[in-house]
């Protein structure tokens, strides 16, 4: 028996587990679809364009994302990616590009792999459900290691490889954070960034958890990358050089931020303190608040395009569902 089949037979018992409030939320989602499009839409802008999403188009890109997740951690960490059955759904179903398991040399990261896929294979079987026949199908994903890979090109245009190189994230444990910190970040975005698009309170409780537990799951990429960087700095600046080059995707304001130390002032409202070196393990504003992305910059980053695109990247050939467009960063 295969550690992939293992992991899903463990993640079957989760959902036993929390069977009632998986039906709770799919007899609300196929109430509210019911329901007057006035009362389940919302409308939402961009600078090029306007469009009106429900709930169940909000979760479906949040489902699009889950699927690239799971199956590079599944493949990263048991060479195997999804069964079949939890694939289908609306739209047109792809296959994955690439994918195998990764030689881990450091146990503590090898962990870190099985945890991560445990969890992002949990949310593909929690949003499915939810959505039940409103689910859309896996799109075709891109996590192979080619010259022109969706990774190969993302490590390109952030300056880590030359011209027609290619970049393999299953090399090692390093290439493999490295991977992982390209997806995490921005899912801790995409959900923040959609929560405000959710009518429903269910989802929105639903959304806040899933953003919790991609928040876990970025801190432990970048303490990992930062703790690694500590004795080989190339991997600390390869990080923050990932960070630049999806700022340069998602529009002309910066957000995201690397892992290298930071100079920050400690509020001490009871003494004068200098300034000091930290860690800049959490991307955070002035406020302590996690910044959001809208759709739209997300879509730019996964399809590795700063201009308006509909396809490429991650998504060679789209996302399924109603949001599935970009407009050009600005």
């Amino acid at each position: 028996m295969t550690e992939s089949v293992h992991l899903i037979e463990a993640l079957d018992a989760r959902v036993e587990r929390r069977s009632e409030r998986r039906e709770f939320f799919k007899t609300a989602l196929g109430a509210a679809a019911m329901t007057a499009a006035g009362a389940t839409a919302l409308s939402f802008s961009t600078s090029a364009s306007a469009q009106t999403i429900t709930d169940a188009d909000v979760l479906n890109f949040a489902l699009n994302l889950e699927y690239l997740e799971a199956q590079f951690y599944s493949y990263a960490a048991t060479g195997n990616g999804l069964p079949n059955s939890m694939l289908t759904g609306t739209g047109t179903q792809g296959a994955v590009l690439g994918g195998r398991q990764v030689a881990f040399t450091d146990p503590i990261v090898a962990q870190y792999a099985k945890e991560i896929a445990a969890d992002e294979i949990a949310h593909v079987n929690f949003l499915r459900t939810a959505l039940g026949t409103s689910a859309v199908s896996q799109p075709a994903i891109d996590v192979s290691v080619t010259a022109t890979s969706a990774f190969s090109n993302a490590a390109r245009a952030a300056g880590l490889i030359g011209a027609g190189a290619s970049f393999d994230v299953y090399a090692n444990d390093e290439n493999f954070l490295l991977g992982a910190f390209i997806f995490e970040d921005v899912g801790v975005t995409a959900y923040k960034g959609a929560a405000p698009l959710l009518t429903s309170k269910a989802y929105l409780e639903a959304a806040a958890g899933l953003l919790a537990v991609e928040a876990y799951h970025a801190a432990i990429v970048r303490t990992t990358l930062y703790g690694k960087g500590i004795a080989t700095p190339s991997l600390r600046t390869s990080a923050d050089a990932i960070s630049n080059a999806r700022d340069s995707l998602d529009g002309s304001t910066d957000l995201d931020q690397g892992i290298s130390p930071v100079t920050q002032t400690p509020i001490n409202l009871s003494t004068t303190q200098a300034a000091v070196t930290a860690s800049n393990i959490v991307p955070l504003d002035a406020n302590g608040v996690a910044f959001s992305r809208s759709t739209s910059q997300v879509l730019n980053i996964v399809y590795l395009n700063k201009g308006a695109a509909s396809a490429g990247g991650f998504f060679p050939a789209g996302m399924n569902g109603n949001v599935k467009t970009s407009t050009a960063a600005v």
